[in-house]
Order: C-alpha cells, then sequence, then structure tokens
C-alpha cells in the first residue's frame, strides 16, 4: 500500500514537532561540556530513563527480534535478555559510584581512577576506539534495520532516504546537544512504543486471534511448538553451549553498548546528567524495568504473526516491515513509519552526541588543546562547545560510510560482543579492587581484539565457541598483565577511594576510621530480586497470551510486588 496524503501530513507533522524541540534545546543554551554532553547535570529521572530506553529501541530492534524468532524461537532473545543481569548491576552497585565520579564520560575516568602514562596512552586510545570503529559499528547495523524498512514500505532508494536523515539528525543534534536528545527521547519513545503496540494488535488479529496463532504455529512446528517456548536450555533450535554462553556468561563477560559490565557508555553518560545519586539509580532502573521486561512482547507478536503470514522468506527479518505494508490502513502506516523514524532518530542521535564526547572530552581537550591554552575558563568552554558541533558532523559522515558496510542487524550484534569478550570483568573489577591499573584495561581491550579475529582460522568458528576462547584467552592475559606491571599511585587510588567511596574488601588498606562504605551484598540481593521480578514477568506475559490468563495474571502480580518492594527499600 503506498502513501498518501494522511501519511505524509502524519510524517510532516513530526518532522515539526522534532524542529521545535531542537528550536527550545538550542534556546537553552549550550554554554559548556557539561550543557552539551551531560544536559547541565540537572535532568530528573523518569527522563533520563525514558531517554535509555528510546536509545536501545532503534529501527534495527523489532528486526532483529523478528529475525531470531524465525530461526530460534521466542527463547532466542536471550542473547540480548542476558544484559539484564549486568544492567540491574549497574543499577544496584554502579549508578551511586558513576554520579558520584563527576565526570562527563566514562573514559574520563581512567583520569581519576589511574595514574602515568599508561593511563594518557588508555584514555586516548580509548576515547577514538569507542567513537569510530565502536560507534560506527553500532549505528551501521541501525541503519541496516532502517534502510530494511524503507525498502519495503516505500519503494524508494533506501540510501539516499537515509543520507538525507543523517544529515538532519547530524544538524539537530549538533545545535541541541544531550538536552536535546534527551527530551525528544521521551516524545520519540512514546510514538515508537505505541506504533509497536498497534501494530502487534493487527498482526494477531490479522492471524484469527491468539488461540488460532498457537493452532497455527502448532500446525507448522508440532504440537508444543518449540518456537513458543522462553527456556533456551531446551530449546532444539539453540546448541546447549550457545544457551550457556548467552545466560551464563555474556552478560559479565562482554561489552556490549548499553549493557555495559560496571555501566559505562551513553548509560553512564544519562547517569552523570541526572540531577543527585537518587535520580541516577530511580532512571536506570525505570531502563531495564522497560527494556526487559515491557518492550519485546509487541514485537515478538509481530515476529511470530510473520512465521505464519511469510513461512518461506529469504531474509525473514523484513517481515516486520510486511506486516506493516500489508496490515494498515491510510494514517497508521504514517504513523508505523514515524513510530520506526522516532526509534531511529532517537538512537542516532544519541550515538552522534555520545561519539562526539569522547572525541572532544577525552582526545581534543587534554591533549589537542588543554584549557590552559585560553584566556578564561568560558573562552576555554565556548571554544570545546564549537568543536564538539563540528565532531558531530564528522561522526555523521563516518557512521554513513561504515553503514554502507553491513547486510545484516544480527551480524553487527555478534561482531560487537565478540570483540569485547573478556572485557567486562575488567571493567567490573575496577570500582572494587585497588589493584586492576591502566595495563589491566589495555591488555583486555587488545587481547579480545586480536583473539576473536584468531578464532575463526584456528577452528572455533562458532559464535559460542569463540566467545569462550576469547573469553579465556583475554582473562588470562589481562590478570598476568595486572600482577606483572606497577600498581597506581597510592596518591591517586586514595583520591579515588574518598571521592567514590566503593564498597567492598578490595578498598580496605585505602578505608579510614569512620567510613560507612555501602554493603556490596546488600546491592546483589537486589540485583536477584530485581531479577527474578523481570523473568518472572517475562514468563507470565507468555503465559497470558499461550496458556492460562489466570496463572499469567497471578505472576505478573507476585512481579509487580516484588519490583514494588525494591522501590520502597530504596
Amino acid at each position: 500500500m503506498p502513501f498518501n496524503w494522511l501519511d505524509y501530513t502524519v510524517i510532516a507533522g513530526y518532522i515539526l514537532l522534532m524542529i521545535f524541540a531542537g528550536w527550545a534545546a538550542y534556546r537553552r543554551g549550550q554554554n559548556s561540556l557539561d550543557d552539551y554532553f551531560a544536559g547541565g547535570k540537572d535532568l530528573p529521572w523518569w527522563l533520563i530513563g525514558i531517554s535509555m530506553v528510546a536509545t536501545t529501541f532503534a529501527a534495527d530492534t523489532p528486526l532483529a527480534v523478528t529475525g531470531i524468532v524465525a530461526a530460534e524461537g521466542i527463547a532466542g532473545n536471550w542473547i540480548w535478555w542476558n544484559f539484564m543481569f549486568s544492567g540491574l548491576f549497574t543499577v544496584f552497585l554502579y549508578a551511586r559510584l558513576w554520579k558520584r565520579a563527576g565526570v562527563i564520560t566514562d573514559v574520563e575516568f581512567i583520569d581519576i581512577r589511574y595514574s602515568g602514562k599508561p593511563a594518557r596512552i588508555l584514555r586516548g586510545f580509548r576515547s577514538l576506539y569507542l567513537a569510530f570503529p565502536i560507534n560506527c559499528i553500532i549505528l551501521g547495523w541501525v541503519t541496516v534495520g532502517m534502510a530494511k524498512i524503507l525498502t519495503v514500505i516505500t519503494g524508494a532508494s533506501q540510501w539516499e532516504v537515509l543520507v538525507l536523515l543523517y544529515v538532519l539528525i547530524g544538524v539537530y543534534i549538533a545545535i541541541a546537544g544531550l538536552w536535546g536528545v534527551v527530551v525528544t527521547d521521551f516524545i520519540q519513545f512514546i510514538i515508537a512504543m505505541g506504533g509497536s503496540i498497534l501494530l502487534a494488535w493487527y498482526a494477531v488479529d490479522s492471524v484469527g486471534g491468539l488461540a488460532e496463532m498457537k493452532a497455527q504455529l502448532t500446525g507448522i512446528y508440532g504440537e508444543d511448538p518449540w518456537v513458543l517456548s522462553l527456556n533456551p536450555l531446551t530449546s532444539p533450535e539453540i546448541a546447549l553451549a550457545t544457551a550457556l554462553v548467552w545466560v551464563g556468561m555474556m552478560w559479565w563477560a562482554s561489552w556490549y553498548p548499553g549493557s555495559e559490565p560496571g555501566g559505562g557508555g551513553y548509560i553512564a553518560q544519562r547517569m552523570f546528567s541526572a540531577k543527585d545519586e537518587k535520580n541516577a539509580v530511580a532512571g536506570t532502573l525505570l531502563f531495564n524495568v522497560a527494556h526487559f521486561a515491557l518492550r519485546p512482547w509487541p514485537w515478538i507478536l509481530v515476529a511470530l504473526a510473520a512465521l505464519i503470514a511469510y513461512p518461506a522468506l529469504d531474509d525473514p527479518e523484513t517481515g516486520y516491515p510486511l506486516m506493516m505494508l500489508d496490515l494498515l490502513p491510510a494514517g497508521l502506516l504514517g504513523l508505523l513509519a514515524v513510530a520506526f523514524l522516532s526509534a531511529f532518530v532517537s538512537t542516532v542521535s544519541t550515538h552522534l552526541n555520545w561519539g562526539a564526547s569522547y572525541v572532544v572530552n577525552d582526545f581534543y581537550k587534554p591533549f589537542i588543546k588543554p584549557a590552559d591554552q585560553f584566556q578564561s575558563e568560558a573562552a576555554a568552554e565556548k571554544h570545546y562547545v564549537r568543536v564538539s558541533r563540528w565532531t558531530t558532523i564528522l561522526m555523521m559522515i563516518s557512521a554513513v560510510i561504515v553503514s554502507l558496510l553491513f547486510d545484516t542487524v544480527r551480524g553487527g550484534w555478534e561482531a560487537i560482543l565478540s570483540i569485547g569478550a573478556g572485557t567486562g570483568l575488567v571493567y567490573m573489577l575496577r570500582w572494587f579492587w585497588w589493584r586492576i591499573n591502566a595495563w589491566s584495561e589495555i591488555a583486555a581491550m587488545s587481547t579480545a581484539a586480536i583473539a576473536s579475529f584468531a578464532a575463526g582460522p584456528i577452528g572455533y568458528e562458532g559464535f559460542a565457541a569463540k566467545m569462550i576462547f576469547t573469553l579465556i584467552v583475554t582473562t588470562i592475559v589481562w590478570l598476568a598483565a595486572t600482577w606483572l606491571t606497577r600498581p597506581d599511585d597510592e596518591e591517586i587510588l586514595q583520591a579515588f577511594y574518598d571521592r567514590v567511596r566503593p564498597g567492598g574488601p578490595g578498598w580496605g588498606r585505602f578505608r579510614r576510621a569512620g567510613d560507612d562504605p555501602e554493603s556490596l551484598w546488600k546491592g546483589v540481593g537486589y540485583v536477584v530480586v530485581a531479577a527474578s521480578s523481570i523473568i518472572l514477568f517475562l514468563y507470565a506475559m507468555g503465559e497470558v497470551f499461550f496458556g492460562s490468563a489466570i496463572t499469567g495474571s497471578v505472576q505478573i502480580l507476585i512481579s509487580c510486588l516484588l519490583l514494588w518492594w525494591i522501590v520502597r527499600r530504596l
């Protein structure tokens, strides 16, 4: 069904809304790097929480979920559901620590945690490494998802449209900064999530309802169809080794954007922008609950309907936009296009701003033009904000070029996971063990990258095998590097402890009389309860849709009570 005037009117209305939001952000002022990259560090929990969710909801995400369900059933989503564990550790162990650190980026953390030339080398390298190859790989798979949608629903030359979108987004973010990002994220998440739910309703109705959907899937896949199972350990389409890697290893072993072990990336950026520690914790908890418990099911229902409607697609990921095209009437098709555009814009805008923050705050400012070269602090900040705007445009151009190298969304996911395998433990333990130094991170990053590329040629070709091989080699190397190199200066370590006040035994030698560090075990206990609540909610929704509505409703109630107990305790 081609777009008509009503669809174009909806799209035009969305564009006007974004222009107004950008103008408001510009009028608010961007006078310093704190303003430009951290929203003035005065944002409320609900705004930063929704912004995190919106950023992780890109145009690629529903397509990837559709492809996963087609290949491995609902249980295949554990490839990303497992990151709820690292996300909840961030909520209950790291959010307060990140806020206390008082930095603008997680790479700046290196300056307050480590000492000497290795720390400077690590900060400079990591800033460019995350800003360009890693950030552009992420934007690459996001763009592939949007390109597939545009191809299906418009038939237009998708790359011409995408270049135009990137130009508009790049200019918008260069002007608006992080405040503009989070405000538009809030608007865009409502649009994107509402559109997903609407499409799920039409998709389920198109196959005759939930009962008929289950009956048809049973006819295709047999009694008790594996495609409806949420348990990755029993799915015949998921190898046991792969399932164990997903559930037992990936969440703490691999660096992955939005779910970094120990926090980090744009999640840390949002925590830096919070008003205080309480808002940082609450916003991050909201993100994890919405991201893992609330968002997935509309996409899953559309994916299941697509299996019935299009059983022989060469690219199963395109089943999602095909459902849009075939089911939605005029006006609603434009609304769904806007929903996907919103998801795409929210993710791209965050990554452009986030990548530019590394280049300017962690490379240009300390190494190219330090603040002491200016006559005043105000002059320095004005210069850095101007450079940040141009760097955002540079990030945009790089992202478009890298996007041309990708064919599938999931391929990008697995590439990032493999490159980061084995580094996660360093990022978690550096907060709680004084002996970890800059060489630990350097060794982990370099070894993980080399081992992930070497794994295939030496016989570790499957995803799980590659992950396990890279983890083992990387862990051995970074532990050796830690013990074979000098510890950081005592003054730096003491200043870090006094500033952040981490708990646990790893900082015992720096603890002063009367200190009252937070209990690690209490935080771990909250993680267990919160993870149980989210997992129970996921299973409960499956029960509501394909089992007993009464049983599912009771499980949902228990899940909500567990979560409420945590909120009251916090």
